[in-house]
């Protein structure tokens, strides 16, 4: 994983918007200003974005992240280094509605090319609950105005976890790149369309994966499978809305117990840069099991998979064996 520059926890607001007063008008309006070393310098706002940006931009391309691995990208916060960095880039790219430091950051960088992977794809509305008529759907709107991680349409950001949207969003990165730097379209897009191909292939695999199981319902730590569940046929039930960190009520938790024993359902998944204390109990509470579904918000060394093909093959492997498929 290509991270050069470390992240401080908080961030100082009066320094961070000096920080980028000052680098807007020196920053790159297009494919100019490559340090001299040749490469077009790609900032991403986390993993997902990373990712794309690598694979898309092979040798081409220097790429810096915003998150460090083992950040929970929702919390980030910038330094007055990282706007700065943030102010130097010949590309960012980033998902609007997941890091609201971020967003506001960008938009005083001054830099041209910006590329929001939100808006290469359709968004939809996700809750605690996608696909399942328990009778909490009111309750989930609510839950997601709450919070403040989605963006003004209230729309579930998490598209990367469906590699049908994925493929969407790396067309439109593909292009670009394209656009940012001419002098290497055509290499931006080979590469594009060897990591569509890449994608399509594992969306194969879900769909032929998760075709026949015994039960369709899943129970997660936080929403952020709602486009996966939608396009696999599965019903996501979340602890907790599309924030990883807020707590559900005591009713939620009854319902949820309710749930696991209607549906069949024998495992509580949780995630590695989330807590899993609730999981856990409701898991003891309810006698069931519990195992890793991973957002893919960030590659660690606990991730069960070196990049996101390989993470998203091991959160594969989970859910046949928990949802038991045939």
């Amino acid at each position: 994983m290509n991270v050069r520059r470390l992240i401080p926890t908080a961030a100082i607001a009066s320094a961070t918007v000096l920080g980028l007063t000052a680098l807007s008008a020196c920053s790159s309006s297009s494919s100019a200003d490559k340090n001299g070393d040749g490469k077009l310098n790609v900032t991403a706002s986390f993993y997902p974005m990373q990712y794309l940006a690598q694979e898309i931009g092979g040798d081409h391309v220097a790429v810096d992240t915003l998150t460090k691995p083992g950040v929970e990208p929702h919390d980030l916060e910038l330094s007055p280094k990282q706007t700065a960095y943030l102010g130097e880039s010949d590309v960012i790219l980033y998902l609007k509605g997941i890091q609201p430091a971020v967003d506001d950051a960008i938009g005083q960088s001054g830099v041209e090319n910006t590329v929001d992977a939100a808006k290469l794809t359709k968004l939809e509305k996700h809750g605690t609950g996608v696909g399942h008529d328990h009778g909490h759907e009111g309750e989930e709107h609510s839950d997601e105005e709450e919070h403040g991680h989605e963006d003004e349409a209230g729309a579930d950001p998490h598209i990367w976890l469906d590699p049908v949207k994925y493929a969407e969003v790396a067309k439109g990165v593909g292009k670009a790149m394209e656009k940012a730097d001419p002098d290497h379209a055509a290499a931006y897009k080979k590469n594009t369309e060897a990591l569509v191909k890449k994608l399509d292939g594992l969306n194969t695999e879900f769909e032929n994966g998760l075709r026949n199981t015994k039960t369709k319902t899943f129970i997660t730590t936080h929403s952020a499978f709602g486009y996966l569940a939608e396009r696999y046929g599965l019903e996501q039930e979340s602890i907790a809305g599309i924030d990883p960190e807020s707590d559900p009520s005591p009713a939620r938790i009854k319902e949820l117990q309710d749930i696991a024993k209607e549906d069949k359902v024998s495992t509580v998944f949780f995630e590695t840069l989330a807590s899993d204390k609730t999981a856990k109990t409701l898991a003891t509470d309810a006698s069931l099991k519990t195992d890793v579904l991973d957002p893919l918000e960030g590659i660690t060394d606990k991730s069960k998979g070196d990049d996101y093909i390989g993470v998203m093959e091991s959160n594969l492997a989970a859910l046949q064996k928990a949802l038991g498929a045939k």
